[in-house]
C-alpha cells in the first residue's frame, strides 16, 4: 500500500484550493511551479455542509485551507481516505483537527504569518466604527437617492473605547484610539491593570467597561471560556447610544441576544465582520437590520495577507511534491 504521506507517482497529484470566494487565489501566487506534477482546482463556492464537503473532496490528494473557513473535524478527515496532504494558512487553525490528520498519516503544513496583513483587522474595525458613528453607508445611499444630510453623526474625540481583549489587535486599537483623542479602557478574563497599562489602556471591570463605553470592540480568541462572553445582560448594560464592534469571532456574542438588542434599540448599532454561521445565510435576520453594518469576514482578507498565505502555500506544496514537506503544522520555520 502506498504511504499516504507520499505524493502519487503514477499521475499528477490532485490539489483543491478551498474557499476562494473572490476567485483571487490563482492570481496571488505562482501556481505554475506545480503544474508539471499537479492539477490544481480552485473552488470558489462554500460547501453546504460536511456531507457536501466529503463528497466533493473525495478525488483530491491535497487540499489548501484558507484559515478557519471550511471546518475539518475528525469525522470529515476520516471520510477522506485519499487525502495525503493539507496546506493550511496561518500558524494555528482551530477548525482543523490536526492531531487526527497526523494520526491518519496526512501531512499538515502551515504558513508562518500574514505579513503586513497583521494590521488589517484593526484597520477594518476602525472602518466599521467610523462608518457607524458618522452613518456613512446610509448617507452614501441617501446621496444616490438625491438627498442631502439626513442623519447627525458623532465625533470620536472625547469618547470612550472599551476593548474586550487587549492582545496584539487590542493594543493596535488602543493606539489608534489615543490618536483620535479617545479614552481607552479594557477588560478580559485574564487582564490585569499592569498589562492593561502596557497595552495602552486603563483596566476596568467588565460591567464598568460596558456601562462607560461609547464603543465596545471585541478582540478575544474564541474558546470554551469566551464563547457567548457578550450576552443579553451585557448588552443591556451598554448605553443606548453605544455601538458594538466584532471583528474577532462571531460566537463571542450571543447572536439572538444581539439581534434583539438591535431590534429593540438597547444599543444604537453593531459593526460585524464575523458571524455564528459563515457565509451568513441570505435570509439571516441580521441582513435586514438597518443599524447592523455587516462585512463578509474581511478582517485579514487583504492582498498583503493572501499573497503571503498563498505564496507560502505554493512553497509548501512544492516541497511536499518533492518528498520533503516543510513548515509542518505546529512548528516554526
Amino acid at each position: 500500500m502506498t504511504d499516504p504521506r507520499t505524493p502519487p507517482t503514477d499521475r499528477p497529484a490532485r490539489i483543491a484550493v478551498l474557499d476562494d470566494y473572490m476567485a483571487a487565489a490563482e492570481g496571488l501566487a505562482d501556481w505554475s511551479r506545480l503544474q508539471d506534477r499537479a492539477e490544481v482546482t480552485f473552488l470558489t463556492e462554500p460547501f453546504r455542509d460536511s456531507a457536501h464537503a466529503i463528497e466533493a473532496l473525495q478525488p483530491y490528494d491535497a487540499i489548501c485551507l484558507l484559515r478557519e473557513r471550511t471546518p475539518f473535524p475528525a469525522e470529515v478527515l476520516r471520510a477522506l481516505p485519499n487525502l495525503r496532504a493539507i496546506a493550511a494558512t496561518g500558524k494555528r487553525n482551530r477548525t482543523l483537527d490536526d492531531a487526527t490528520a497526523r494520526d491518519l498519516g496526512i501531512v499538515v503544513m502551515s504558513t508562518t504569518g500574514s505579513g503586513n496583513g497583521i494590521y488589517a483587522t484593526a484597520e477594518l474595525a476602525w472602518g466599521l466604527i467610523v462608518a457607524l458613528m458618522r452613518h456613512i453607508p446610509a448617507e452614501s445611499a441617501a446621496m444616490r437617492d438625491g438627498a442631502w444630510q439626513t442623519r447627525l453623526g458623532s465625533a470620536l474625540h472625547g469618547r470612550t473605547l472599551g476593548l474586550v481583549g487587549l492582545g496584539k489587535l487590542g493594543a493596535q486599537m488602543a493606539g489608534v484610539a489615543r490618536a483620535f483623542g479617545m479614552k481607552v479602557i479594557a477588560w478580559s478574563p485574564n487582564l490585569t491593570p499592569e498589562r492593561a497599562a502596557a497595552g495602552g489602556a486603563e483596566y476596568a471591570e467588565k460591567e464598568t467597561l460596558l456601562r462607560q463605553s461609547d464603543i465596545v470592540s471585541l478582540h478575544l480568541v474564541l474558546g470554551d471560556s469566551t464563547r457567548g462572553i457578550i450576552g443579553a445582560q451585557d448588552l443591556a448594560l451598554m448605553p443606548r447610544h453605544a455601538i458594538l464592534i466584532n471583528t474577532a469571532r462571531g460566537p463571542l456574542v450571543d447572536e439572538a441576544a444581539l439581534i434583539a438588542a438591535l431590534e429593540g434599540g438597547t444599543i444604537a448599532g453593531a459593526g460585524l465582520d464575523v458571524f455564528e454561521t459563515e457565509p451568513l445565510p441570505a435570509d439571516h435576520p441580521l441582513r435586514r437590520l438597518p443599524n447592523a453594518l455587516l462585512t463578509p469576514h474581511l478582517g485579514y482578507t487583504v492582498r498583503e495577507t493572501l499573497e503571503n498565505f498563498y505564496g507560502q502555500t505554493v512553497e509548501n506544496l512544492d516541497a511536499w511534491l518533492n518528498g520533503a514537506p516543510i513548515r509542518l503544522y505546529g512548528q516554526e520555520g
